[in-house]
């Protein structure tokens, strides 16, 4: 069963529910998890645990509306198609997708998209691609207000380049912009992003401190977390767990 909400938000309806009804916090998560189906929040714990994906096509289900998701790391990796491939999966169910990329062009897209599957056409109703030098959070917002639906899915190619231009807003601008639009119309961002060079894998796992910012942005704006390194896939946020 899927949650309708990430956990840390769920609590925090239990602390709001606790000062307004006046209630211990456990009994006011229990009502917060008998309201998700669950008879009890520890029981609601233990599910959510168990329904944490383990492979990567588990992922898009494991997305909330409302997310905005970081996908990180070293270039060469893969981040790119592993975007795409969640937006293809969203594809087949219906779901309408949008590509933003300061980074690729039409064509590099397109063969990325073949990759994945040679059928799936340049003329797709349901996604849209966008190379545009002018991409930015209001211009995100204006092509996607009028077609986004619950669900939908949106991703960003890349983080790091949303303010290369010096008349568009500062990043941190940006994505409190972009969080409240995703918040508003129940959509998921996907945003792309790039590991400092000065990481290099090995033992150490990756992790926020790693993403390479040019400008400041407070990054716990990102609800869920997955780290790339070569063939294996990390969340750290919400918790870590690793799946290959």
């Amino acid at each position: 069963m899927k949650l309708s909400a990430p956990i840390h938000v769920l609590k925090n309806q239990a602390k709001k529910l606790k000062a307004q009804k006046s209630i211990p916090l456990n009994k006011a998560l229990d009502v917060i998890a008998q309201r998700e189906g669950f008879s009890s929040w520890s029981l609601l714990n233990v599910k959510n645990k168990e329904s944490l994906p383990s492979k990567e096509d588990e992922i898009l289900n494991y997305l909330n509306d409302g997310d905005l998701v970081l996908i990180a790391s070293r270039p060469g990796l893969g981040k790119t198609t592993f975007t795409l491939k969640l937006l293809y999966q969203a594809l087949k169910e219906e779901r309408h997708s949008f590509f933003f990329s300061l980074e690729y062009t039409h064509r590099d897209v397109a063969e990325k998209m073949a990759g994945i599957d040679q059928d799936i056409g340049h003329n797709n109703p349901f996604f849209k691609f966008d190379f545009s030098d002018e991409i930015s959070a209001n211009y995100i917002i204006e092509r996607t207000k009028e077609l986004i639906k619950p669900g939908s899915l949106i991703g960003i190619d890349y983080l790091q380049l949303l303010d290369q231009k010096r008349t568009n807003p500062e990043l941190q601008e940006q994505v409190d912009s972009l969080k409240s639009f995703a918040k508003e119309k129940n959509c998921i961002l996907i945003f792309i992003s790039q590991v400092d060079r000065k990481f290099e894998y090995g033992e150490k796992q990756p992790s926020l401190e790693d993403i390479r910012l040019p400008n400041p942005i407070d990054l716990n704006l990102f609800n869920k977390v997955i780290f790339l390194e070569n063939d294996k896939k990390s969340f750290i946020r919400p918790k870590t767990f690793e799946f290959v």
